[in-house]
């Protein structure tokens, strides 16, 4: 007689046993252990690429207060905005920012088919702290204008030859002909700021500036040149975290250097700067105007604003001009960062 054998019951517990090539990771736990490693590889790759991340790291612990870095790793929601003195708490939606950029850069191309057709000459200068918003709304006035009447001027440190020159020369030979707008990615005044509070300037020459750049702004706008200034004030908090924004993303470190860390530590010295460079050159024949740019989008909409109902271009939408927000866009005299003193006329010493 023949006995069958008896097979073992199957459970639902039984799985098939996966066969291991050799060289091979199997499925579980030998894939997810392998995960971690190349993880730490890449960022180990990623902090010898951009030695700036680590830097800023230790920077921000060394030298921000405590309180402040809490506060900006805290808010995890970006489109709060962290600062309690901006009079908005959430930035501008997307949407409603995009229908209004629209429009506005259509008046922009009115605008500069205006000045070529009449001959003006348009002077823009974008000044503020670093990660402030410059040269993203450098990048809006410009990206549907017509390059050739259009020119951003961005100069790197001055040579040894430009060293030897008058400060404001390399400047001059930027300023339009006919036609032609200009937009200064930063200008003459970064010897009011960085040049003042990192000591690349002696003290006589920075007085000396003082002096100058109002007569030199006057020569400007007396010989036919509109002359803009604008400044964009960000708050303290908020740059900190686009500096944090920057360190992590691969594709804007080269917004990132040793000078731009410096900066983050000497928020007083650069407030103290700014409020004697306002103080000084805040004339009537060339004003600064003062953007608050804790909002990205705000502050684009309403420099574009302040510029388009500043010039007489034909065509104009008023409508749409007629919405600028006092409360993002104003002057000198009405807008100021947290932590600033207010100054009058009678406190200018004499020359």
């Amino acid at each position: 007689m023949t006995i069958a054998k008896a097979s073992a019951p199957k459970t639902a517990a039984s799985k098939p046993v996966a066969k291991t090539v050799p060289g091979k990771a199997t499925a579980g736990k030998s894939a997810a252990k392998k995960i971690p490693r190349k993880r730490a590889k890449t960022s180990s790759a990623m902090e010898k690429a951009y030695p700036m991340v680590s830097l800023i790291n230790d920077v921000v612990e060394k030298q921000i207060p405590p309180e402040l870095v809490a506060r900006v790793k805290g808010t995890k929601d970006k489109k709060q905005i962290i600062s309690s003195v901006y009079p908005y708490e959430k930035v501008m939606k997307g949407s409603e920012y995009d229908r209004q950029i629209a429009l506005l850069q259509i008046e922009l191309v009115k605008m500069q088919a205006w000045a070529i057709h009449s001959g003006e000459k348009i002077v823009m200068i974008f000044e503020g702290r670093d990660a402030a918003g410059k040269g993203g709304t450098i990048t809006r006035f410009t990206e549907n204008l017509n390059p050739r009447g259009a020119r951003i001027v961005a100069l790197a440190k001055p040579t040894e030859r430009e060293k030897g020159q008058w400060y404001f020369q390399r400047y001059v030979a930027n300023l339009p002909t006919n036609g032609e707008l200009v937009f200064l990615d930063r200008s003459w005044y970064n010897r009011a700021g960085v040049e003042k509070v990192m000591g690349f300037c002696p003290p006589r020459e920075y007085l000396e500036f003082m002096r100058q750049a109002p007569e030199f702004e006057r020569m400007i706008t007396r010989s036919g040149v509109k002359l803009f200034k604008f400044w964009f004030s960000v708050s303290r908090e908020e740059q900190l975290r686009r500096f944090l924004s920057r360190a992590q993303d691969p594709l804007k470190q080269w917004k990132l250097s040793p000078m731009d860390l410096e900066s983050l530590g000497r928020w007083e010295e650069y407030t103290e700067a700014k409020e004697s460079m306002l103080f000084y050159t805040d004339t009537a024949d060339a004003p600064w105007t003062i953007v608050r740019s804790d909002d990205k989008k705000r502050a684009r909409l309403n420099a574009i604003k302040f510029l388009l109902n500043h010039v007489d271009y034909s065509g104009k939408d008023h409508v749409l001009l007629s919405d600028m927000d006092p409360l993002v866009v104003g002057s000198a005299k009405m807008i100021y960062e947290q932590g600033e003193k207010v100054r009058s006329a009678a406190d200018r010493p004499g020359d």
